[in-house]
Order: structure tokens, then sequence, then C-alpha cells
């Protein structure tokens, strides 16, 4: 027989997609726990704590014995609550979490976190390549289907530039735009078509560069919150678009391109005023959190990394997120190359890292088995 199972979703689309690939993968029966925020903590961080005080009642689903066994989930929000029931369990129910933890990881008993987060190597951590994040096949081909008459008479390649916003450590500034403007260019010499589209996060300069200076034969799509979901080509562009070139910050982004197997480039940004420092400490926390041996030296890396993450209370190498080290494994294993090198032909692909992850959620529940925290 199964554990209790509660799966507890955000107001976060991908998050809760990643949460779901992995229930599907598990194959489990589930109860869904839908959970709003109030309104000031759509977008501010609440303190992180187990409470349910951030969430809106009115408009989530509740929570009450009897308590399930286990609580698979993704988000500092979401999580939260679920550490909460965990509390009213008396500590009974076991809570994986996927992503990178915003408390403690020894809140959790199992955390699933994609290469680029950073974590030191105890046993309750698994790491994936990327992360579980899907595409809406359905969706892409819909929107795909609606922009056709719009698209199909463009010159061809057609190269969906895909503008993120800053993101420690990057900035994303006039120069960067110049940039952009430059790749546009040079998709225009190639014969083909640049479709250029921002996002929430994209700052004002770029866009006024990119408004000003993109040649008139590329198209360019600025977002806005008052725009209407069906005038934004985002997911037109998933399924039409020859090649991409997606922003450094933006690693749902480039997920998305790689998981529909499209051609993915990815653009480089500048690191801001304290980038070089900052870069650094990414390097290092790199480095201490992945032990690529057995060895004594090996050993005491991984003593280091556990070590110091028992006392780096502000997070300054233990817990944090390497942009560098995951584009460089995304070129070694062929999924992208750098924005203006030929496309990348054949390497390792995607690897298959649902299965260990189940096998380490079914594990929670064997014989003997207990908490696996730090």
């Amino acid at each position: 027989m199964s554990p209790r199972t509660w799966v507890m979703l955000g107001d976060k689309r991908g998050d809760n997609g990643q949460v779901e690939t992995i229930v599907e993968a598990l194959g489990w029966p589930v109860e869904r726990k839908f959970l709003q925020p109030l309104p000031q903590w759509i977008y501010g961080k609440p303190r992180f704590e187990p409470t349910l005080s951030h969430l809106d009642p009115a408009r989530s689903d509740a929570l009450g014995a009897p308590w399930p066994d286990l609580i698979i989930t993704c988000g500092r929000r979401p999580s939260m609550a679920a550490l909460w029931v965990r509390r009213q369990s008396g500590g009974r129910t076991r809570v994986v979490l996927v992503g990178k933890p915003s408390g403690y990881l020894r809140d959790f008993d199992l955390i699933v976190a994609s290469r680029e987060n950073q974590l030191p190597p105890f046993a309750n951590v698994v790491t994936t390549v990327l992360p579980f994040m899907q595409v809406d096949v359905a969706a892409v081909q819909a929107a795909t289907r609606d922009w056709a008459a719009r698209l199909s008479g463009l010159p061809r390649p057609l190269v969906a530039i895909l503008v993120g916003g800053e993101t420690n450590p990057f900035v994303m500034d006039a120069g960067v735009a110049h940039r952009l403007v430059a790749e546009a260019q040079r998709v225009i010499a190639d014969g083909g078509t640049p479709w250029i589209t921002t996002s929430r996060r994209t700052t004002a300069d770029v866009v006024d560069v990119l408004k000003r200076d993109l040649p008139a034969q590329a198209r360019l799509y600025t977002f806005s919150a008052e725009a209407l979901p069906e005038d934004n080509p985002y997911l037109a562009l998933l399924g039409t678009a020859d090649a991409f070139a997606v922003t450094a910050d933006s690693i749902s982004m480039q997920v998305e391109v790689m998981r529909l197997g499209k051609p993915l480039a990815i653009l480089p940004l500048p690191a801001g005023r304290f980038g070089a420092p900052d870069l650094w400490r990414r390097r290092l926390a790199t480095w201490l959190n992945n032990p690529d041996g057995a060895g004594v030296f090996h050993r005491f890396r991984r003593a280091a990394a556990r070590g110091l993450y028992r006392v780096d209370v502000f997070g300054v190498v233990s817990v944090t997120r390497d942009f560098e080290a995951f584009h460089r494994e995304l070129i070694e294993r062929g999924l992208a190359v750098w924005a203006g090198e030929p496309s990348a032909k054949g390497g390792l692909g995607i690897p298959d890292d649902l299965g260990e992850v189940v096998r380490r959620i079914r594990a929670l529940f064997a014989p003997g088995s207990g908490s696996a925290g730090p």
C-alpha cells in the first residue's frame, strides 16, 4: 500500500509542473492541495518558517487531519505550509522539496535540485542536470496554428532571441541591448529573420535600445502585463523557430528550448559592479560542493562543504547558484553553444534523472528508513 501523499501546489506554473512530472513517474495516488498566497506575498518573500499565515485561506484548499505520510512540493510558499503540516503530524510526515530550499537543508527529508543550485553533498540531496519543468506541448501546438499565417512568410531561418532580465550576478544594460542588436543583424546577414521577445524582468533601457536600433527586418515583442496572452508570440516561436538564442540569466527558457530538442545558443551577460567577487564565490561553491572522487582530498572537500554549510548562516558559498557551471555542462553535453558558434550536433543529450528521484522517494518508506537530513 502506498503512503498517503499530498501534492502541495502554489501559484507558479513552472514549479507545479516540476512536481507533477515527479508525481506522474512515482505512480502513487495523491491528493492535490492548491495554495494561494496573500496579495502582499505574491511577489514579496515572507519570512521562511512553518506557517500558514502567508496564505489566502479563501482561495486555498483546507489543510487538516488525517495528515499525510508524504508531501511533495516546490517553492518557498508551499514548502512553508508543508513544514507546518509536518509539525501538526508530530513530525511523522516526510517532506520532499523540489528546487533550492529557502530554509535549512535539514528541514526536508529529500531535496531534488537541478545542477545550477550548488547544494552541499548531504545524504538528503539529489541533484539532476536539468530542472523537471516541462513544456505544455498542446499549448505550443495551438499557438503554432494560431500564428501560422503571421510566421509562414518570413525569411528563414527564423531565430527566436529570448531576453530575460537582471539576475545576480548579471546585469542587463544598454551594452547588452547593443549585443542583442548585433545578434539580430547577424541573423539577417545569414538571410534569416530574428524575432526578439522581452520578459517581465527586461530593463527599460534595454527595451528602448531595441526599439530604436533593431533593423527593419527584425521583429520585436516587448512584454506588457496588460497585453492579451494571444498577442505574445513566445509559445508560437517555441513551435516554429528554427533556432534560439537565450540570455544567460534565464534557465527556464533555456530548459524549454532543450526539452523541445531545438538548437540553443546562450547569450552571455556581463557581471555587475560586484560581479567578479560574486562569480568567484559561486565558483568556490561549485568546487566545494562537487567532490568528484573517493580519495582523501575529495573526502576533505565533502566534509568542508558540509561543515561550512552548518556555520554559513548567510549562504555565502553553501547555498547558491552557479550559472557558469550550468552553461558549461550544457555545452559539454552538446545541448547548447555560445551565441555566434555553429549549432551543437550530437553529444550526451539530456540524461534521465527522473528514475533516480523516484527511487530516492520510495526509499524514504523502505523498512528501517529514517530522515536523511544533515
